[in-house]
């Protein structure tokens, strides 16, 4: 399978090797308090394990931050939004995603995409990827890593738990990729089009929104 990266500079900035911003605001009593409140004392538990996440030992390779971040997320619980935010598509920040304790395949990509950046991969490495899921006959959403602007992207997938390349993902069809700034469309396994700003999609804008305005959703169930 070819999957395209355009050259494109995205809107978000991380720094290499520093104490996370996230990881220190995560730390703060307000937003334990926040977290509590709306998710429970194990929420607690899992933000600081998240915290932990965060703050990677000066010399780990981006491979290793990839298996770290997709690990960790794919150890939280599938569950689809109407059951958990009583919406046909929520795309939860990361926060809420933690939160829950889970959530569907927009919410892992999401989160893996925002801490790897606060970990320091570059975010021109990074996209997300709405693909069709063949076997299961959906729609599906990945974080791909490119390692260069040429070379075939390493797939973080909930459904697939191996971090594999693009070519290796069979059972995956591109639809389109974006990232914090424009979208491309994948017209075939070998092309993809820019076809404008990321703010046309409605739910990354509006998730975007929510998490800089630290809002955090109730959800209708415990996971």
């Amino acid at each position: 399978m070819k999957w395209i990266v355009p050259a494109c500079i995205a809107a978000l900035s991380c720094t290499p090797l520093q104490a996370s911003q996230l990881s220190s605001y995560i730390a703060s009593p307000e937003l334990k308090a926040k977290l509590q409140e709306v998710y429970g004392g194990r929420a607690l538990q899992r933000a600081e394990a998240f915290s932990r996440l965060l703050t990677p030992r000066a010399g780990t390779t981006d491979q290793q931050k990839l298996e770290l971040v997709n690990n960790y997320f794919n150890n939280l619980t599938y569950s689809d939004d109407p059951k958990l935010w009583g919406e046909e598509d929520y795309w939860a920040n990361p926060l809420e995603f933690i939160g829950a304790r889970g959530g569907d395949c927009e919410d892992y990509s999401i989160s893996k995409y925002y801490t790897l950046m606060e970990l320091g991969v570059d975010e021109k490495k990074l996209r997300l990827a709405y693909v069709k899921a063949i076997r299961y006959n959906q729609f599906h959403m990945v974080t791909l890593y490119f390692s260069t602007t040429k070379s075939d992207p390493m797939v973080l997938d909930n459904i697939n738990g191996r971090i594999l390349p693009g070519s290796k993902r069979n059972d995956l069809q591109p639809v389109y990729s974006f990232d914090a700034k424009s979208i491309w469309v994948m017209k075939s396994r070998r092309e993809g089009t820019l076809a404008g700003s990321a703010d046309r999609l409605t739910q990354w804008t509006s998730m975007q929104s929510r998490f800089s305005s630290e809002h955090l959703r109730t959800p209708r169930r415990q996971l």
